[in-house]
């Protein structure tokens, strides 16, 4: 093995190679300070078609290559901390050994970097959803934030009696929650086009369990083209995180966009077991910041809400502490500067600014239409 990734890396580290991803990421830089030209050119141009290519090679595949290759990429790292620490032990450790060593570790930032953003990430930098549906986002009262939650909540409710324990029992089986995940973006694409998908790639994730002590629930993989779904996390997020995912394949990068986008998929799917996950889900975020500025009014909403949004909600509660550990904390904060790193401000805090997108999409269309 030591070879071979001697091999690769003497190939690749080339002076041409260099220079190649140097240039590419001063471009990649500056097409960042244009999200108009991203818009025009990148997500609506080249990286549906490349997203599409990438779903066609790997999609029809049962197992998940992505997470493979980031298998593959951390028993590379494991492989190179121990050659460092035997050559440190055994002395081997010299001015050249760390020169080489450097220029690997830049080159291979370098390279990911590269192609992470132009197969996905120079997404980060779209105009987005807002743009599309002509929303004005902006910072939203207290009023508008009460009258979200109130109708959310309404919605949830409702949904809340006709979700049977055998519909959720029928996500067990992952196809079928899958499908219908593509199944409600078909329908959501009549409304709006844009938000068509084509050619499905979502699986469940290898490291599902992993991922329940890192603390994620999905994510989408960006050398693959995959959407990965954690199936292990409780049956009534299921829906409403695979349309998440899906949202991201489709070129939504930014937290809150792929929520708000995901929010679409569920509320036009003539599904109550999707629309009942994606209104949990809504009334959680609005909650949390109804919380932040008047906690008589959470409790308010709280002895309102339906006997199963309680009990689901204990549910969530109790998953989540079951797996808190001081690593999650460690990759959380981690994940929060890289979504700050990738023009999202606030950190893990983007996910709550889908209560922004919905309460502009309501002043736009109406109550009517949450």
């Amino acid at each position: 093995m030591q070879a071979l990734l001697a091999r690769i890396f003497t190939r690749l580290m080339k002076s041409r190679s260099w220079v190649i991803l140097i240039v590419l990421t001063i471009l990649i830089k500056w097409a960042s300070w244009y999200p108009g030209w991203v818009e025009r050119n990148y997500s609506n141009g080249v990286y549906p078609a490349m997203a599409r290519l990438q779903r066609i090679l790997f999609g029809w595949l049962p197992v998940s290559i992505g997470d493979l290759f980031y298998g593959f990429l951390c028993i590379v790292v494991i492989y190179k901390t121990w050659k460092l620490i035997r050559a440190i032990y055994k002395k081997q450790v010299n001015r050249q050994y760390f020169k080489t060593g450097l220029q690997q570790f830049f080159f291979f930032i370098l390279f990911m970097y590269v192609f992470f953003n132009l197969f996905w990430g120079l997404n980060y930098n779209r105009k987005g959803i807002a743009y599309q549906l002509g929303l004005d986002v902006k910072t939203y009262s207290l009023k508008d934030l009460d009258t979200l939650t109130t109708v959310i909540q309404q919605r949830l409710n409702y949904y809340a009696g006709f979700v049977t324990e055998a519909q959720r029992d029928s996500f067990n089986n992952k196809k079928r929650l899958f499908n219908s995940a593509v199944d409600a973006y078909g329908e959501v694409a009549k409304k709006y086009p844009f938000l068509a998908y084509g050619t499905k790639s979502v699986k469940p994730s290898i490291y599902s369990y992993l991922g329940n002590y890192l603390g994620f629930q999905g994510y989408y993989n960006p050398f693959s083209g995959e959407a990965q779904v954690n199936t292990t996390v409780p049956r009534f997020l299921e829906p409403y995180v695979t349309t998440h995912e899906i949202a991201h394949q489709l070129g939504y990068a930014r937290e809150n966009e792929a929520n708000f986008v995901g929010y679409l998929a569920c509320r036009y799917y003539e599904s109550s077991a999707f629309r009942y996950s994606v209104y949990l889900d809504m009334y959680n975020y609005s909650l949390s910041e109804i919380i932040r500025r008047d906690t008589a009014r959470y409790d308010s909403f709280q002895r309102k809400a339906h006997p199963q949004v309680r009990k689901d909600q204990k549910e969530f509660r109790d998953f989540y502490r079951r797996y808190n550990n001081p690593l999650q904390q460690i990759v959380m904060w981690g994940y929060g500067y890289f979504l700050k790193a990738n023009n999202q401000p606030a950190g893990k805090r983007s996910y709550n600014e889908v209560v922004a997108w919905l309460v502009a999409y309501y002043k736009k269309f109406g109550v009517e239409a949450l």
